[in-house]
C-alpha cells in the first residue's frame, strides 16, 4: 500500500522493473528541518519573523471577503474537514493535446452546496473532494485599514444554486500543511519552486520576479532574490490571491510584468490578472493582527501578545510585526514606488497622507517577501516527530503494538509501500531525497523510465481528468522537471544542472503524475488521494491491493493481501498519529477561527443575501493555547 506512489515492482511498457535503492524508514527527529542558506540576509529575528507567520496564517482578514484566512483549509490536522459545499466538477480535464475540456457538471450531489454523505465514497466520477473558497467576483481596489476588497461579484456559471452563486470550490483536495516543509517542491502538481524569489510561485521560471531594496534611505534599487530550501514559501504566496481560494480576481487591474499568482487553472476562466499581494498589504498593513479573532492567552507563539477575552494582539499593526522581524533594508524606505499601466516604475518622495492606488511603500511592494518567509517560518514549526512509529525506530519497542508491528512489515516489505513512501519524511517527494536524485530512472531493455522523484501516476482517475505535473507554468514551460531536462531549460529554470540529461529515447513518465504524500497524521486527514475520492484508511489499502483503478494508465500492480493484512496495514497507519496533532497542542495550538460551511439550504435551494449571492453558514474552531483542547472530528465523524 502507498498514497500517492508507484509499486516497488511496475509493470510498465510489459516490462517489469526493480525500484531503486529505498532508505529505511527512520524517525522524523532525524531530519533537519530545511531552511534557506541566505535567510539571515532578510530575516532579522526569527522569533518575531514565526509570530508574524502565525498571525498571517491564522488571520481572517487577509482573504478578499475578510473571512477568508490561509488556516480557514488548513485548520484540521493542517487540512479540511469541512463536508458541505466541498465538491468541484472536473474542471481541469483537457483533451488529448492538452487544451482545456472543463467539465462543470456535478455528479456529486446534482449541484454545489451538497451535504457528502459516506455512501458517497469511493466517489467514481471526476468531481474532485476539496475546500471552499470566495464567490467569483473582481477586484477593484483595496483600503488601507479595510479587511473587506471592494469588488464587484459576478455571475458564476459553475458554482450556482439556481442562479444564486455559492463558494467556489479548488480543483484539487486540501493537502496538510503539517511535514510540508519537508517537501521538495509543494502542490500537487510541484509548481511551488524550491527556489523562491520574493514575489511568487514560480522561482527562477519567472523573469520578472524582482524586489526592491532600500541601499540608502532614499535610495531604492531592483533586485532579484533567490532563496533555496523555501518551497513552503513559494506555496504560501498562492492562495492569497487565488481567484478561487481566497481573493477576488483582479483583471481590473493588471500590471505588465507581473505575472505573480496562482497557476491559471487550464479549465475554467479565473484570469491571468489575479489581484496583486501588495494589494493584499495595502489594506492589511495598517490592521491589528487577528482584529476579528480571540487568541488564547496561553498561546505557544502569540499568547504574550494576547488581548484575551478581546480579540486580536496588542501589537496595533501588522507593519509594527514586520519591523520587528526583517532586516530593515527591505521595508524602510522615504521612497514610494509607482507601478504604470505598461508595468514601468517611477520612484518619488513618500507622501503625507495616504497614496493613490497605483503607488505603493516599500513594505508594501515587497509583502510577498514578508509573507512568503513567515509562513514558512511558521509552518516549519508544525513537525509532526512523536508518533508511535517514531517512538519505535528510537528504540520504544512498545510503542507499536503485535498488529501494528505486523503492519509495518507488510508496509516494508509485500505491501510495496517504501518503495515511494521512504525515509524519516515517509516520502520521495522530500528535500532530501530529491536532493540524492531529482529526476527519477529505471532501468529496462534498450531505454530507461524517467520521473520526477516523488510524482507518480497511480491511476486514481484518468490521466486526462488531471494531468498533474505533467501540466505547464504561466511561462509556458513545463511543471515537469523531466521534461525541462529533455528540452534543454532545466539549469535555466532551475539553477542547477539535472543529475541527467533525459533524451528521445527515454520514456517519460509526467501526465497524471502527483506529488507523494508523506504519511504522518494520515488517519486524521480523509478524504484521500489529490481527488479527495476515498473516504477511509480501509478504502485506500483496497484500492492499492487491487492495483489501482486505471491500472493501464499507471504503475501499480495487485498486492494480493489477505483480510487480516489489509487491518494489519491499516493499524500501522493510525500509529503514524501524533496525538499532539489530534488534542491541538503545541506547536499545533491556534487561534479562533470561523470557517466558513456551505450555505443554508441544501443543492436544490439557497437564500440570496440580495446581490445575488447565497448567505454564509460558519463554524467557530475555538481559540487553543499550547495545552491543546478537544480537537476537531475527523471528516464526516461528526
Amino acid at each position: 500500500m502507498i498514497i500517492g506512489a508507484i509499486a516497488t515492482v511496475a509493470i510498465i511498457a510489459g516490462n517489469t522493473v526493480s525500484a531503486q535503492v529505498t532508505p529505511p524508514l527512520a524517525s522524523l527527529k532525524t531530519v533537519t528541518v530545511p531552511e534557506p542558506d541566505n535567510l539571515t540576509d532578510f530575516v532579522k529575528n526569527k522569533v518575531a519573523a514565526i509570530k508574524l507567520g502565525k498571525a498571517l496564517f491564522w488571520d481572517m482578514q487577509v482573504g478578499s471577503d475578510g473571512v477568508t484566512a490561509c488556516a480557514s483549509c488548513h485548520f484540521h490536522a493542517g487540512a479540511d474537514n469541512r463536508s458541505k459545499n466541498q465538491i468541484s466538477p472536473g474542471l481541469l480535464r483537457v483533451n488529448t493535446d492538452k487544451t482545456a475540456n472543463p467539465d462543470t457538471v456535478f455528479d456529486v450531489g446534482g449541484a454545489p452546496n451538497y451535504q457528502l454523505q459516506p455512501e458517497d465514497f469511493p466517489v467514481q466520477t471526476n468531481d474532485i473532494v476539496s475546500s471552499q473558497g470566495v464567490f467569483n467576483s473582481e477586484f477593484v481596489n483595496a483600503t488601507p485599514g479595510n479587511p473587506v476588497d471592494q469588488v464587484n461579484f459576478l455571475p458564476d456559471p459553475v458554482f450556482n444554486v439556481n442562479g444564486t452563486n455559492v463558494r467556489r470550490v479548488e480543483p484539487r483536495n486540501t493537502p496538510t500543511v503539517i511535514d510540508s516543509v519537508f517537501n521538495f517542491r509543494n502542490f500537487w502538481d510541484g509548481r511551488a519552486q524550491e527556489i523562491f524569489n520574493g514575489v511568487n510561485q514560480f522561482g527562477l521560471r519567472d523573469p520578472n520576479a524582482y524586489i526592491y531594496k532600500a541601499t540608502t534611505p532614499g535610495h531604492l534599487e531592483s533586485v532579484k532574490v533567490s532563496l533555496n530550501h523555501a518551497s513552503l514559501a513559494s506555496q504560501s504566496v498562492g492562495p492569497p490571491i487565488s481567484a478561487f481560494e481566497m481573493s477576488a480576481d483582479g483583471r481590473t487591474f493588471i500590471e505588465i510584468g507581473d505575472k505573480f499568482g496562482a497557476i491559471d487553472h487550464k479549465s475554467y476562466s479565473v484570469g491571468k490578472g489575479k489581484k496583486l499581494p501588495r494589494e493584499t498589504a495595502k489594506k492589511l498593513l495598517p490592521l491589528r493582527p487577528l482584529a476579528k479573532q480571540i487568541v488564547h492567552p496561553e498561546d505557544s507563539v502569540l499568547g504574550t501578545d494576547s488581548r484575551s477575552p478581546q480579540t486580536g494582539l496588542q501589537t496595533s499593526t501588522y507593519e509594527q510585526l514586520i519591523a520587528q522581524a526583517f532586516k530593515n533594508e527591505w521595508w524602510e524606505s522615504n521612497r514610494v514606488i509607482q507601478v504604470n499601466a505598461n508595468g514601468s516604475k517611477n520612484f518619488s518622495d513618500k507622501p503625507n497622507g495616504s497614496l493613490p492606488h497605483n503607488k505603493y511603500t516599500l513594505m508594501e511592494y515587497n509583502f510577498p517577501l514578508f509573507f512568503g518567509l513567515a509562513v514558512q517560518l511558521y509552518e516549519s514549526t508544525l513537525i509532526a516527530d512523536d508518533t508511535p512509529l517514531d517512538r519505535f525506530l528510537e528504540g520504544d519497542t512498545t510503542a507499536l503494538n503485535e498488529q501494528q508491528q505486523q503492519g509495518k512489515l507488510l508496509f516494508e516489505g509485500k505491501a510495496r509501500c517504501t518503495t515511494c513512501h521512504n525515509g524519516a519524511e515517509l516520502t520521495r517527494a522530500s528535500v532530501s531525497a530529491v536532493r540524492q536524485q531529482r529526476i527519477g530512472i529505471i532501468n529496462i531493455p534498450n531505454r530507461r523510465i524517467v520521473f520526477d522523484n516523488g510524482f507518480f501516476n497511480i491511476g486514481v482517475r484518468p490521466t486526462l481528468e488531471d494531468v498533474g505535473v505533467g501540466g505547464n507554468d504561466p511561462f509556458g514551460n513545463p511543471l515537469s522537471e523531466s521534461r525541462l531536462s529533455l528540452l534543454g531549460t532545466f539549469k535555466q529554470l532551475l539553477g542547477s544542472d539535472p543529475n541527467i540529461l533525459v533524451t528521445a529515447n527515454d520514456l517519460l513518465l509526467a501526465d497524471g503524475s502527483f506529488k507523494t504524500p508523506g504519511l504522518r497524521n494520515i488517519e486524521l486527514t480523509a478524504p484521500y488521494f489529490h481527488n479527495g475520492g476515498y473516504l477511509t484508511l480501509q478504502q485506500v489499502v483496497d484500492f492499492y491491493n487491487r492495483g489501482g483503478d486505471f491500472r493501464q494508465q499507471s504503475a501499480l500492480a495487485p498486492l494480493n493481501l489477505t483480510e487480516q493484512e489489509k487491518a494489519q496495514l491499516v493499524a500501522f497507519l493510525q500509529a503514524l498519529t501524533d496525538e499532539r496533532v489530534r488534542d491541538e497542542k503545541a506547536p499545533f495550538d491556534h487561534p479562533q477561527l470561523l470557517v466558513l460551511n456551505g450555505h443554508p439550504g441544501d443543492s436544490t435551494s439557497v437564500t440570496d443575501d440580495g446581490t445575488g449571492k447565497a448567505t454564509d453558514s460558519f463554524l467557530e474552531i475555538p481559540a487553543v493555547g499550547k495545552f491543546g483542547g478537544n480537537g476537531t472530528p475527523n471528516f464526516l465523524e461528526d
